[in-house]
């Protein structure tokens, strides 16, 4: 006997939010980020800058090279994305734009996948409301698009999903690819042909982008679901195992032959893990949808000691428990949990139905205050920063980022105020008496998080760029450099050093100290670690023209030298 549902739903709570909305939050989402920065420091340089030696032919595809150096990041196929992008396209577009582009098209991706996973789980017969004895409850189909909405803007509430998804980073092409394969698991009954096809191109883009470990956990869990599902509707669920396997398989083969295959787990509690941090990072980083995605867990407690009956819970958790393992024991934390995102979100869904009508008013207040204040202060900074008034933050700005000029553009101004002005619609549409719907308190959450987004990315975006990008160091270093020098040597450059150097300059780069006989390279940009450990004979070759530091890090230095006569 099925325990009974803790969903109490009528059909007139079942209401879906308009589609205009919905895909004008999630363009909203996906631009700003996109559109209109730098490439901003360490993965993002990185990555661009191995994007374009594949794009150049000065490196193999199977084997991306950046003046000698391999990636530090796993994966391949982000480099393979954005380098394809170069070739098609325009020579006449900025370059760091167009690799942008497939990623943006990832994240909505991404966002898709989720709403039709949640749709479908939300189709299961164990995920069904309780039936009224007159009649009345939410039809199954109008139940499921409801909290696929609910799933959706669960997943745009989630604060840590807005700078790693918005990066042109191995991140964001796993995030798809989970995003993908959780579809494909949740969609087997529903749309068998579209779930095997992301099925199988879900684990072959986790496994190319640098995750086969994790792309095995989840083809064995999809597996299990398969096998294990009680719906009359999937009546081919050994088909189905065997194609898991053989994705598997596809996938795992892929990763060897690339060599995409690597121990990376660490001993937490012997290799430096900061447990304080990672407890931060937890609370924060899928906030809040992980508290509703717990209150699920417990409403819905009776239906988890059938798991087989009940995939829309085991299968999101299932995803949930390993994301979290990987957040764990891997160096990278940030970068596994954000693989737990989409199954949060369809947790978080699932406790939308399960709500009493106080515990809905508390989420919608603490948030609205949250963002509304987060709103506030993002528009007196700016107004700060350009007119000085008040004094304090400005001063707070300068004193962060050592030279930095404000400047005025009238677009990234005037899609601010329409942001504001639609937050302001959203909380009167909230306060107001309404009929409800069941996805209503994600609404104030999810708008809430895409207004920071989009005001940070516009009102915010020189500051952040003077930041986060090479742009102002490069700058500082070519000061000291003649604008007649084509080659100039590096030491001790990272990845990102080595890209953001060659976007940002015409000069021709030569890794390592120059020979003294060399006639071109006479002038050097170095490490002050890396020049430390240069033998006394060639450095007395040497003299030094300036330290530079990095404007917003005065600990930051790059030493320029300029070879003897």
């Amino acid at each position: 006997m099925n325990p009974p549902s803790p969903a109490i739903v009528a059909q007139n709570a079942v209401r879906s939010l308009p589609r205009w909305i919905m895909l004008l939050l999630c363009a909203a989402y996906v631009l700003a980020g996109f559109v209109g920065r730098e490439p901003w420091r360490d993965v993002d340089m990185a990555a661009f800058g191995y994007m374009q030696t594949l794009a150049h032919g000065e490196a193999s595809w199977t084997l991306p090279l950046l003046d000698g150096l391999r990636p530090d990041a796993p994966g391949l196929l982000q480099y393979w994305l954005g380098a394809v992008a170069l070739k098609l396209l325009p020579a006449g577009m900025p370059a760091d734009l167009v690799v942008r582009l497939p990623f943006m098209l990832l994240l909505g991706l991404a966002l898709l996948c989720t709403w039709h996973a949640v749709f479908s789980l939300a189709r299961t017969p164990g995920a069904q409301p309780v039936a009224f004895a007159f009649g009345g409850e939410a039809s199954p189909t109008d139940y499921a698009r409801a909290l696929a909405d609910g799933g959706l803007l669960a997943l745009l509430a989630c604060l840590g999903l807005a700078q790693l998804a918005h990066e042109t980073s191995h991140t964001l092409v796993q995030l798809s690819a989970v995003c993908a394969v959780f579809f494909a698991a949740a969609a087997m009954a529903w749309q068998p042909k579209l779930a095997a096809v992301a099925a199988l191109l879900g684990l072959l883009a986790m496994a190319l982008g640098g995750a086969p470990a994790m792309a095995m956990l989840l083809g064995a869990g999809a597996i299990t679901v398969a096998l294990s599902a009680s719906q009359p509707r999937l009546p081919h669920r050994y088909s189905w195992a065997a194609w898991w396997l053989l994705c598997m398989a596809i996938a795992a083969l892929s990763a060897w032959m690339l060599g995409q295959w690597g121990y990376r787990l660490i001993n937490p509690w012997q290799q430096g893990k900061d447990w304080q941090s990672t407890a931060r990072m937890l609370m924060w980083f899928s906030w809040p949808a992980w508290l509703l995605a717990v209150w699920a867990l417990w409403r819905w407690r009776l239906q988890l000691r059938q798991p087989a009956r009940h995939p829309h819970l085991a299968w999101p958790l299932w995803l949930w428990a390993v994301a979290l393992f990987c957040t764990i024991f891997t160096l990278e934390g940030d970068r596994a949990l954000i693989l737990s995102l989409p199954a949060v979100a369809a947790l978080a869904a699932f406790a939308l139905p399960t709500f009493k009508r106080s515990l809905g008013a508390l989420i919608d207040w603490l948030t609205l205050f949250f963002f509304t204040i987060s709103a506030i202060t993002i528009w007196v900074v700016w107004i700060s920063v350009q007119t000085g008034f008040p004094a304090k933050p400005a001063e707070n700005v300068q004193r962060l980022a050592v030279g930095f000029e404000p400047s005025f553009a009238l677009f990234p101004f005037c899609v601010a105020v329409v942001a504001t002005i639609a937050w302001l619609l959203l909380v009167t549409w909230r306060t107001r008496r309404h009929r409800a719907a069941i996805w209503k308190s994600l609404a104030v959450p999810a708008g809430g998080t895409v207004l920071g987004w989009v005001l940070l990315m516009t009102l915010w975006l020189p500051m952040l760029d003077y930041a986060r990008s090479y742009a102002p160091h490069v700058a500082a270093v070519a000061h000291w450099v003649p604008r007649d020098v084509q080659c100039v040597g590096t030491l001790g450059f990272s990845q990102a050093q080595t890209a953001a150097f060659r976007f940002h300059t015409g000069w021709h780069l030569e890794r390592g100290l120059p020979h003294a006989s060399s006639a071109g390279c006479q002038w050097l940009v170095a490490t002050p670690a890396a020049w430390s450990a240069i033998d006394t004979a060639p450095a007395a070759q040497w003299e030094l023209v300036q330290a530079v530091a990095r404007p917003t890090d005065r600990k930051d230095h790059l030493l320029v030298l300029r070879q003897r006569p």
